[in-house]
């Protein structure tokens, strides 16, 4: 495609062909990999028209894409070069050509200088790019930070800076399994050890103990990722990241506080109205709740045109959830098309978001007795998440409705409930069939035995909203389990 070690210098830029790397005078300027390889294309033959056909076959090779990939790639390198000093563009596009580099270049080799200042700034430049890349959410861009902070550590070893992506990048790879029958373990782990090592070398980084904060949580240690994250926060308390974290791990009031505070130093950040939202609907406090979903979808839909930083999807499944538990089925379903409109597949939690709101949209279809489409929905969850178990309580209940059967308790769930959370997820999901077949007092009861049993935190948050059970329809059954969860998230 271009020389191996030549350097393309034109304007104020300057673009390293060994490490697609563009720099405006001595800045890095942030450049998606494939977009740096066009750019490298279109300057190694300046002056000539580089065809479509030439583009797709250097620099996507075997992957299959459109014409819209190669303009969206050409509009991003556009904005970010912007013009040259009388105006022109860089790049002219030919109209049924392909595209031509017009800014006068002067290929070289690298400074010296610059060699020996990459050997020294590689473990750096790979945490920062790393971390970028994980700030995004995006499950593809968490597989390369993983990849950026091996080679990071493979450099230097003892950086704490590494050790503390590498945390991350883990953390996160476990996450986008976490629903699986099979979650990622080893990756949390890992996570573990990275993040405790980061913290032993330096102490005094807001960033390793906030990111221990999220391990723990992770893996069950409740309280200890509450102090971890409140450390991060006293060492660093203008860190509006390490509020976020809390918000995370905290649950209550305290997690109110934690997401305001997040939200006075970033406003608009959707995450945070989402946090905020899950305890007032814990607390039943569905106005105040929908006060932030609202707030949080408009900060979810404009995510699309800003940066892609801390992207939020869910905002529109848990706001149609509200509105499907105080009885607005129309306006919820309407919530649930905007959330899957919308939904971007390559999100760490897409196919989990995506999953629950076709299992909640089939919930609300089959209360309306509409059975064809809410098995459809069903299926569908079904298919971007076999674990989904009241998706397949949901599926089960039509299928035997169909055959004048009642639904039977472990009928399709496969659940074997362990502690904690997972005991109320379980218990929620035995306490649907149940429901699902009039007994609500005995649905009721059970989940309030696990939610008794439960440490400290959201376990049940969703409770009085979930679909399938539809608590706000039978309330005296299930006053004493409510207030048990209210009192939680107190």
């Amino acid at each position: 495609m271009h020389g191996g070690s030549d350097v393309y210098r034109f304007g104020p830029f300057e673009l390293d062909s060994a490490h697609r790397r563009l720099l405006r005078g001595r800045e890095p300027v942030a450049l998606p990999d494939r977009h740096a390889d066009v750019l490298l294309l279109l300057a190694s033959n300046a002056g000539h028209v580089v065809t479509k056909e030439a583009l797709f076959a250097s620099v996507w090779r075997d992957v299959a894409v459109t014409d819209n990939t190669i303009e969206r790639a050409i509009w991003n390198l556009r904005k970010t070069l912007g013009t040259q000093a009388d105006g022109a563009p860089y790049i002219e596009t030919q109209v049924r050509l392909g595209y031509r580099f017009v800014a006068t270049v002067e290929r070289g080799k690298p400074r010296q200088s610059n060699v020996a200042l990459d050997a020294l700034l590689a473990p750096y430049r790979a945490f920062v790019e790393g971390r970028a890349a994980l700030e995004t959410l995006d499950r593809h861009a968490v597989i390369r930070a993983r990849q950026a902070f091996e080679e990071a550590l493979r450099a230097a070893p003892d950086n704490p800076a590494a050790h503390i992506g590498m945390a991350n990048a883990c953390a996160l790879a476990f996450e986008s399994t976490r629903t699986d029958a099979a979650p990622d373990l080893t990756s949390l782990q890992r996570a573990d050890r990275h993040a405790r090592e980061g913290c032993r070398l330096d102490p005094s980084s807001g960033e390793a103990w906030s990111t221990l904060a999220f391990v723990l949580n992770r893996s069950g240690n409740g309280s200890e990722a509450i102090a971890a994250a409140r450390n991060a926060l006293t060492l660093e308390p203008d860190v509006w990241q390490h509020s976020l974290r809390l918000a995370s791990v905290s649950w209550g009031d305290q997690r109110l506080r934690a997401a305001q505070r997040v939200l006075t130093l970033c406003p608009k950040l959707a995450l945070a109205h989402w946090f905020a939202a899950t305890v007032f609907v814990a607390r039943q406090a569905f106005d105040a709740a929908i006060k932030h979903l609202r707030d949080g979808c408009a900060a979810q839909d404009a995510q699309r045109h800003g940066a892609k930083r801390f992207h939020a999807v869910g905002l529109h499944l848990l706001h149609g959830l509200v509105l499907g538990a105080r009885g607005a089925v129309d306006d919820a379903l309407e919530q649930f098309a905007r959330e899957l409109a919308a939904m971007d597949e390559d999100h760490l939690y897409a196919r989990e978001c995506g999953a629950t709101t076709w299992y909640a949209r089939g919930a609300l279809l089959l209360r309306r007795g509409r059975q064809d489409d809410a098995e459809a929905a069903f299926h569908e969850a079904l298919t971007r998440m076999p674990s989904h178990a009241l998706a397949a309580i949901g599926l089960a209940a039509i299928s035997q409705a169909s055959h004048a059967q009642p639904i039977r308790s472990g009928a399709n769930t496969r659940l074997r409930p362990g502690s904690g959370g997972q005991a109320v997820d379980g218990a929620m999901a035995h306490a649907a069939i149940l429901a699902l077949a009039g007994k609500h007092h005995d649905a009721a009861r059970l989940c309030g035995d696990a939610l008794a049993k439960a440490e400290p935190g959201p376990a049940g948050w969703l409770l009085p909203v979930d679909p399938l059970l539809h608590v706000t329809a039978h309330h005296e059954a299930w006053a004493q389990t409510l207030a048990t969860l209210r009192q939680g998230a107190a």
